[in-house]
């Protein structure tokens, strides 16, 4: 036991540290302790970690002797006796400590606390430091809670009206041109949380199809945040917009907690948007307005996109944590979702569970596509090559990377040598990573090659044997599943990873809940080419059949007729029809002059708006495998605005046979809605046309 005298010299020496430096060492000489402060770093975590927490401190305090406390086993008190006796010579200065989740090192790390309480600079796992101070008792309760370091002193501005770093967005915008206004055509305004291109995530990904979709029949106006940093690359996606507003994101300071709304909602409030959203959609009397995400839900419109039901995906970790945190985000959630949902016209979810879950009438279900021509399916190469594509941004992705190489790859990586796996983890992964997990970066692995955003993933499937998506907690469709799928590349999910897609056990998917039976579906196809291929096969049908973006589009351009009044009803005519069909063939000069009752003999359909024949297209089986377009005529007043198209297209759902037509050579309008639709040009026919001796262009399409 120190004397008393002792003990206020020490104090004077280790706290006031005002003693001159000879005075100092000859006391601390009296006092039986090295007089230079040492530093005592507690490797209480894994290895890497650790390691790379000591290697910090010695670049921190270069000029200190430095000491290092591996793990040893024994209670607390038994380890603090030890380390008593050891540093019984030196004064501890500082004492680095590593808090991870790891419960074999806590008596260690109560052994730190009772050497040198005043002492500890605590490190997390993802290597953010810490003193633990007394006055900052509950910063330092944060930080244990996992609270990122750079949030740990945000006050709420309700509790805390004086606090100095506040929420700030700015007021600058930008407005970019594309194509020109369509006279006649219904306008429409969509707002997303980002610009949709380049396509580094599933979202973007939906977006940007259904934009380029959506633009076949309606004026495009998109407003989307950036952030710091951010490439914006504009060029592809002005090809279909008329306008583009981009407004910055602002800068959220407040606490995750401290808000009622869900704090997503709050970061992407901002009074510029909300006020270009206003004025620009009254100024170019934009007819429906759609909203992507709920937590944009707050800014107003007739459509509101839900990607996934945002309650549920807490709701579903809520069941995996249980914990306050994880209640009060899932309440804040369905809190906000449920009003939202009662203000739009219509929601457009992306599965039939979904739908179920939301339970209303204005549902509309749209999954999420895959471009077909772009992802072609490629001949497997010989190997045992593992993809999974999951951009860390979206946190359960994190979870589902966690999930497979702590639980799954052990039970996988000694019996297979040569199998790797190469995962695709999206823009500034590392960033993210630290935002959702309890380390700085995913430990490494000589046999997992981590990317970031990759421009174009098809080589990537390409070169791949079996494609994973271990995610565990998730909402909607996933996008990778429908990347496989067209690739022809066998998929091994989790249940919530494929749900929603009609997919089949065994037979267009491996589903597996487990990592016993993760890895064991992976053993399977590895080991099984015949049965890998078969499952990749029918997996690519179905994609054919239910998935592809034009097909889905049309879904998307069913929606707004609903919202703006100009739903179109296809229907076969009537007698009634005739003076209509008379009507629109003579106000069409371009067209061929039929007696309109002779329409009737062949199978002809009319395009109906408002109670009004706008349109109509008149076709003739010739055999049983070919058919012959003789006519397609619209209202002269109604042209730009899809009408064609739609009658097109419902004379081309009768598939698994040939079509040709002939259109004039003076009819550009015409010849590329023709080749839109698969069409080619096969022949010219000089002076087809009586009226004026114009040459006819013949053109053919084989259905799929």
């Amino acid at each position: 036991m120190k004397s008393p005298l002792r003990k206020q010299l020490y104090w004077y020496l280790t706290v006031a540290g005002r003693i001159p430096s000879a005075l100092k060492r000859t006391i601390f000489k009296l006092l039986g302790k090295d007089p230079e402060a040492v530093v005592v770093s507690f490797l209480s975590g894994e290895e890497p970690l650790a390691s790379a927490m000591a290697e910090e401190v010695r670049r921190l305090e270069p000029e200190r002797r430095h000491f290092t406390v591996a793990f040893e086993p024994g209670s607390a008190w038994q380890i603090y006796r030890r380390l008593r006796r050891q540093f019984r010579p030196y004064r501890i200065g500082l004492a680095p400590v590593l808090f991870t989740a790891d419960k074999r090192f806590r008596p260690l790390r109560l052994a730190a606390f009772l050497l040198a309480p005043t002492k500890i600079l605590a490190y997390n796992a993802r290597l953010e430091r810490h003193h633990l101070r007394l006055r900052t008792a509950v910063a330092s309760w944060l930080f244990f809670r996992g609270v990122p370091l750079d949030r740990i002193f945000l006050r709420p501005w309700w509790l805390f009206p004086w606090k100095r770093d506040r929420s700030s967005e700015s007021t600058s915008a930008q407005v970019l041109e594309g194509r020109p206004f369509t006279r006649g055509r219904r306008r429409v305004a969509v707002l997303s949380p980002y610009f949709p291109y380049p396509l580094s995530h599933g979202g973007a990904v939906r977006i940007f199809h259904l934009l380029r979709e959506i633009s076949r029949e309606f004026d495009l106006l998109l407003f989307a945040f950036t952030e710091d940093g951010q490439a914006v690359e504009p060029e592809p996606v002005l090809e279909f917009c008329s306008k583009v507003v981009l407004v910055p994101k602002q800068r959220y300071r407040e606490p995750r907690w401290s808000s009622l709304l869900p704090p997503e909602v709050c970061e992407y409030r901002s009074e510029t948007m909300r006020r270009l959203w206003r004025s620009l959609c009254r100024e170019y009397e934009v007819a429906a307005r759609q909203i992507e995400y709920t937590h944009l839900a707050g800014y107003g419109g007739e459509i509101l996109v839900e990607h996934d039901v945002t309650f549920d995906l807490h709701r579903q970790v809520l069941d995996r944590e249980r914990s306050i945190g994880a209640w009060w985000n899932w309440w804040r959630w369905r809190r906000f979702e449920t009003r939202m949902l009662r203000a739009f016209q219509r929601v457009i979810v992306m599965s039939d569970k979904d739908a179920e879950l939301l339970g209303t009438s204005k549902i509309r279900v749209i999954p999420n596509g895959v471009d077909l021509s772009r992802f072609e399916p490629v001949t497997e190469p010989p190997g045992r090559k593992l993809l999974f594509v999951g951009s860390f941004r979206h946190f359960p992705n994190v979870i589902a990377y966690r999930f497979f190489t702590e639980e799954v790859w052990p039970l996988l990586r000694d019996r297979y040598p040569d199998l790797t796996l190469t995962v695709v983890a999206g823009p500034d992964p590392i960033l993210y990573w630290r935002a959702a997990a309890d380390s700085p970066e995913p430990p490494p692995d000589e046999r997992i090659r981590l990317l970031g955003f990759v421009r174009d993933v098809r080589p990537l499937y390409a070169e791949a044997n079996l494609v994973i998506v271990p995610t565990l907690v998730s909402a909607g469709t996933n996008l990778k599943v429908l990347e496989a799928m067209a690739m022809e590349r066998a998929v091994v999910s989790t249940p919530s990873g494929c749900a929603g897609l009609g997919l089949t056990h065994k037979e267009s998917v491996w589903v597996a809940e487990t990592p016993k039976e993760f890895a064991e579906g992976i053993e399977a196809l590895i080991e099984n080419p015949a049965l890998r291929r078969r499952i990749a096969r029918a997996a690519r049908r179905i994609a054919e059949e239910r998935y592809d973006w034009e097909r889905l589009g049309a879904l998307q351009r069913e929606v707004l007729r609903e919202v703006t009044g100009a739903h179109l009803n296809i229907r076969p005519a009537v007698e009634q029809d005739v003076e209509d069909l008379d009507r629109i063939q003579k106000g069409s000069p371009e067209a061929v002059l039929w007696e309109p009752h002779g329409y009737l003999n062949y199978d002809c359909r009319v395009a109906e708006q408002g109670g009004r024949v706008v349109g109509f297209a008149v076709c003739r089986r010739v055999t049983d495998d070919e058919s012959e377009v003789l006519s397609l005529v619209v209202d002269p007043a109604m042209r730009r605005r899809g009408i064609g198209k739609r009658l097109m297209l419902e004379l081309l759902e009768d598939g698994g046979r040939s079509w040709f037509l002939e259109v004039r050579e003076s009819n550009v309008g015409a010849r590329k809605l023709y080749e839109s639709l698969g069409f080619v040009e096969i022949a010219r026919r000089p002076n087809y046309y009586q009226d004026n001796g114009e040459t006819a262009v013949v053109m053919r399409r084989h259905s799929c």
